[in-house]
């Protein structure tokens, strides 16, 4: 075997178990935050309101239905703060592997502690949210930074496909497990908000279970010698050294002016596309007045068609490029919210329909951006990079739950609020266009794909 046939089989059981991730971490992103966490916090808070109808928030009162979202908005502030910081230091000290098993098991024991709550646990099911959401950030920024490393220019489209399309079968898988447990809370001798909590349990369960693979099937980034500092080892402390080295990023990065138009065009289409998905259940529940398992079950439809539209757009990228695919799939996600602005209530049939759309797009959307990133970024800096680009990520959009939370706080409409979603697409889709793919590429070193 030679060295070349050697370093691919190596990386193709990289690849495997790099693949799990995905897998391990949607049981969060969709059964805590895209399903079960929002209604039913909530919930908590409308039952915990005063007589004028409010909640406590840190210093404001506001509407129970804003609380979910502004929590949302809270913890990508601090992702904001911490994300840059937690890709210099793993860039700087090495250890992926460890990083992303220590950031994935706070995560999941945080997820876990979410069946303590209970009446008037609203604060305590924030705190929680906030502290797991961002822990989900900082391991999603580690496990990022793997994808450059066992995959070629031309290989990144398709791995990134798989693992997202993965992530979305298991997501999917417990969710079904999950549905059936609530629908028929009755029969296994517990009540729907007993199920919910269990539901919650068993999201954080998942997530720990599954980053073993991972952990035990990659390796650990080489970082050469430089300067006389062996990799993982830091001079003047390990935060020190992260602020240090996150200073020496925001310098550099502004010597790729394509790679930062990119991040500016992800950071505003992607917050439209997370904001759509953390609120669905909100506004199907809220305000097309639909039951809780029938907001399950639309997610859960998502999740299987993003199986399939996840592969789908990725061998639509081999022909066409990453770059057009995305672009088509934003003009579909305005559409979208169009038409869920007119869906009528207490009719299921609407809300499907456009379900089956977002899971099409939603996978292929998420994965070419992701592999797409990873072209027009310098190598041994992942990492770093990968932290900007995380803080705009699934599950941690900010101006889009903020510009939802605040337009219902102002006209009281879910409708409007969810409408108003569709300058993020049409904005980010704009700058997208101007981003030269190929341009970008050569800046930054690495290698043109055979297809842009």
């Amino acid at each position: 075997m030679t060295d070349a046939d050697a370093t691919s089989a190596n990386n193709r059981r990289q690849q495997r178990a790099w693949y799990f991730y995905d897998w391990a971490n949607s049981a969060f992103s969709t059964t805590v935050v895209t399903v079960f966490l929002g209604p039913y916090l909530t919930t908590l808070a409308e039952d915990a309101a005063g007589s004028d109808g409010r909640v406590g928030f840190l210093l404001w009162d506001v509407r129970p239905g804003s609380y979910f979202s502004l929590l949302v908005s809270v913890s990508v502030v601090l992702q904001v703060l911490v994300l840059p910081v937690t890709g210099a230091i793993a860039d700087r000290i090495g250890h992926q592997r460890q990083l992303l098993a220590s950031f994935a098991g706070i995560g999941s024991f945080a997820t876990m502690l979410m069946v303590v709550l209970t009446d008037g646990r609203y604060v305590l099911g924030g705190l929680l949210f906030v502290i797991a959401n961002l822990a989900f950030g900082m391991s999603v920024v580690v496990y990022n930074a793997f994808l450059p490393q066992i995959s070629t220019a031309d290989e990144r489209d398709r791995v990134s496909s798989r693992g997202w399309a993965l992530g979305y079968l298991g997501g999917a898988l417990l969710l079904v497990l999950n549905l059936v447990l609530y629908l028929g809370h009755e029969a296994f001798g517990v009540t729907e908000r007993e199920a919910v909590r269990i539901a919650l349990l068993s999201a954080g369960v998942w997530w720990a279970l599954f980053t073993v693979i991972p952990f035990v099937g990659l390796r650990d980034v080489q970082r050469p010698t430089t300067g006389g500092t062996a990799s993982g080892t830091v001079r003047g402390g390990v935060l020190t050294s992260g602020f240090r080295q996150l200073a020496g990023t925001l310098r550099d990065i502004k010597r790729y002016p394509q790679t930062l138009l990119f991040l500016l065009a992800y950071l505003l289409y992607n917050d439209g596309i997370q904001t759509v998905i953390a609120l669905a259940a909100v506004y199907i529940e809220k305000e097309l007045l639909l039951d809780t398992s029938v907001s399950i079950s639309v997610i859960l439809l998502v999740q299987v068609v993003a199986f399939a539209g996840a592969l789908a757009l990725g061998r639509l990228a081999a022909r066409w490029g990453a770059q057009r695919v995305i672009l088509n799939a934003l003009v579909v996600w305005g559409g979208i919210l169009v038409v869920a602005y007119f869906l009528p209530q207490e009719q299921p049939l609407g809300v499907y329909g456009i379900a089956a759309v977002i899971g099409f797009v939603l996978g292929g959307s998420q994965a070419l951006s992701r592999s797409l990133y990873s072209q027009l970024i310098p190598r041994q800096r992942e990492a770093e990079y990968f932290a900007f680009y995380e803080i705009s990520e699934r599950g941690t959009s900010w101006l889009g739950t903020l510009t939802f939370a605040l337009t219902y706080e102002l006209s009281g409409s879910y409708r409007v609020a969810i409408v108003v979603l569709v300058v993020f697409f049409v904005a980010g889709g704009l700058l997208l266009r101007r981003v030269r793919v190929g341009d970008a590429i050569d800046a930054v070193g690495n290698r043109r794909p055979a297809v842009l």
